[in-house]
């Protein structure tokens, strides 16, 4: 049997697993992909998740590899365009997503942790409680893989990190597709994108907005979060990127000479609510443990946080066996991240009201020290600073 058993090896999973290495647990790592493998992702770690990361002693590769950021260029309707950078020279980096999730996987299992890649989690493995606190309590994991096909993977702990379709949170009925927002990303990388700096970009228009984050070499991540009616045809999700740019004055002729050099990727809807951070013997981390949509940039700082959160609370599962370190832990998630949650939910409702975007254009215009606050809220610059 093993101490820990977790599903997904994205940042969460494999930080996750690679802190309870780190502690002497026996740790099993799944994931359905072969490593490395694409992920739809701004590819941008703002400063805060940079600061956790080198308190993690994680930090040593992306400073090398990744590309600076100095803050972000904001721009709104009717021409409006500001510039806010991170304070105190403080940096943010962007990297490619698979080189990012390949990188930290590499990490765990330097750590001890065990890797077995194209399994696909079927459902949780449980038995029935009869102490009258859960109906069930979670014993491990039902996976199945092209060699073996159907298996039993026993654990004392396990941790769900299998994304925002995560099937062990939705099989267990703790997460939900909320009706609002009900929004869809389509992202891809161009090359021969002009006017690029060393700035992260925002561009926010009534009900939708465009990232644009500058990888190296000349290629360009480009990421159009929208409601899904709103797209079209999602069949040619080139065309719903390529209609946005088109009739945008402020970006048109930036893209003018850009080529799409990838096949673009649809995910959604973004949005996942849950009820609960796990039952008896699971805990959620990651996009498992509840989902919105990237405006903010702030994704992998959620990860990381919750992974070491998550890591923390199956550690006191195995050393005090307790059945409710998921209750422990839906706490810290919310001490945690409460501030944030609220600062991100208020720039969703200005985005989703054209008249709010048009008001909050004009008060960054006018006052652009205001749209800098907002700019360092949003790279977590406060915890980079602390």
């Amino acid at each position: 049997m093993w101490d820990v058993i977790v599903a997904g090896a994205g940042p969460a999973g494999s930080i996750a697993a690679m802190l309870l290495a780190r502690t002497g647990a026996r740790v099993l790592l799944v994931d359905r992909a072969r490593f490395p493998r694409d992920k739809l992702c701004g590819d941008s770690l703002n400063p805060g998740t940079l600061a956790l990361l080198r308190n993690l002693n994680l930090s040593s590769w992306i400073e090398t590899h990744g590309t600076p950021i100095d803050g972000m260029l904001v721009t709104g309707p009717g021409g409006v365009s500001v510039e806010g950078r991170y304070p105190s020279a403080q940096r943010g980096r962007i990297a490619l997503r698979r080189d990012v999730d390949y990188w930290l996987l590499h990490e765990a299992l330097r750590a001890g942790a065990q890797f077995e890649e194209q399994v696909m989690v079927r459902r949780p493995r449980v038995k029935q409680t009869s102490d009258g606190t859960s109906p069930i309590h979670v014993t491990g994991l039902v996976v199945a893989s092209r060699d073996r096909g159907e298996t039993v993977i026993p654990a004392r702990v396990t941790i769900a990190a299998d994304g925002r379709r995560s099937t062990l949170a939705f099989g267990l009925g703790l997460a939900r597709h909320p009706v609002r927002p009900r929004r869809w990303a389509v992202g891809g990388y161009f090359d021969g994108v002009s006017g690029i700096s060393t700035l992260g970009e925002m561009h926010i228009r009534a009900g939708a907005y465009l990232g644009v984050a500058p990888i190296s070499s000349g290629l360009t991540n480009v990421c159009l979060v929208m409601p899904g009616a709103a797209l079209g045809d999602m069949r040619t999700p080139e065309r719903a990127i390529r209609a946005v740019i088109d009739r945008d004055p402020m970006l048109r002729e930036r893209f003018a000479g850009a080529r799409l050099v990838t096949r673009p990727v649809v995910l959604g809807p973004l949005a996942v609510d849950v009820q609960a951070s796990g039952v008896p013997g699971l805990l959620l981390a990651g996009d498992a443990a509840g989902f919105v949509d990237p405006m903010t940039g702030d994704g992998l700082r959620f990860a990381v946080r919750g992974a070491e959160l998550a890591a923390e609370a199956a550690l006191e599962m195995l050393t005090t066996g307790r059945a409710d370190a998921h209750v422990w832990l839906a706490r810290r998630r919310r001490d945690a991240f409460r501030w944030k949650w609220t600062f991100n939910r208020t720039l969703r409702r200005i985005v989703e009201t054209p008249a709010a975007v048009r008001v909050a254009a004009v008060g960054a215009s006018i006052v652009p020290a205001l749209l800098q606050s907002v700019i360092a809220i949003a790279g977590d610059c406060g915890e980079a600073a602390g």
